[in-house]
């Protein structure tokens, strides 16, 4: 219907995103009616993602056009810090959050890419090289929340028996090991699901527009398959980086619990989420 109400591409392309903020902003209203508040978080998560993907998708093409080919590190790693940032946002009143999640991003989603690249399994042109790694970085960014979330809620759920714990002289590593174990467990069901569900429950962008574009179909399905299995060794390596690295930040020199101290300054008991 829209397309025959309007000829010009910029001026569809505003009404569509003006159709999927409305519908996104009914998800919202119905859910405040169970008492459940995300007016906020989401109007601003609305505007920042137009704002933001019409500013990187200028910049993409004057690099495309004009930038030297270095520009692709310097803008993947700018893209690592924001997503470090918004992952640790999520896991607001975590000890060390930043840090961990962009060690864990970098880890994760850079260590594929460089070794996907120098493989040659990834094209080293802008226009591939950069469209993937970013895929690979959103990834790694929703894996790192998942874990760093999970944690803060596995170790406050069971602050008692990891304190019995230290108090009986167990090393603050094997106090917690068992959910560190456990937020790992969650934060990669999604990469995994992914790959369970691909071609059955869903046909990812990328294969639909090689075969727009009027690549092989065979070659598509195999090429979308790669960039699948890419984001799950990504999200394994962020998840275990994460992890790992999240659960020295729970304590003090002194091996004291200190997530439950920082946890207790926030509005609700902790939760990072916003209402």
């Amino acid at each position: 219907m829209l397309r025959a109400l309007f000829t010009n591409q910029l001026a569809l392309g505003c009404t569509q995103a003006a159709v999927a903020t409305v519908v996104a902003l009914l998800v919202v209203l119905i859910a405040r009616t169970r008492e459940i508040h995300l007016e906020r978080e989401t109007s601003v998560a609305l505007l920042r993602g137009i704002v933001q993907i019409i500013a990187v998708g200028s910049l993409l093409l004057l690099l495309l056009l004009r930038g030297p080919a270095w520009t692709t590190v310097l803008l993947l790693a700018a893209m690592a810090v924001a997503a470090a940032a918004t992952s640790a946002r999520r896991a607001a009143g975590m000890p060390g959050a930043f840090r961990v999640s962009l060690a864990a991003i970098a880890a994760g989603a850079g260590t594929v890419t460089a070794l996907m690249t120098w493989a040659g399994a990834i094209d080293t042109a802008m226009t591939s090289l950069v469209p993937i790694g970013s895929m690979l970085l959103s990834n790694a960014m929703n894996t790192n929340s998942l874990t760093l979330n999970r944690f803060r809620s596995e170790v406050e759920a069971h602050r008692g028996l990891i304190e019995t714990a230290l108090a009986l002289g167990a090393a603050p590593q094997r106090a917690v090991a068992p959910y560190v174990q456990v937020s790992f467990q969650a934060s990669v069901i999604p990469a995994l699901d992914s790959l369970n569900s691909l071609g059955i429950v869903w046909i990812p962008g990328l294969m639909a527009g090689m075969l727009l574009s009027g690549a092989d179909p065979l070659y598509a399905a195999i090429y979308q398959f790669v960039t699948i299995a890419m984001m799950f060794s990504a999200a394994g390596l962020t998840a275990l980086v994460g992890s790992l690295l999240i659960r020295g930040q729970a304590f003090s020199p002194a091996e004291q619990l200190t997530l439950r101290l920082q946890a207790a300054a926030l509005p609700g008991g902790g939760r990072g989420g916003s209402k």
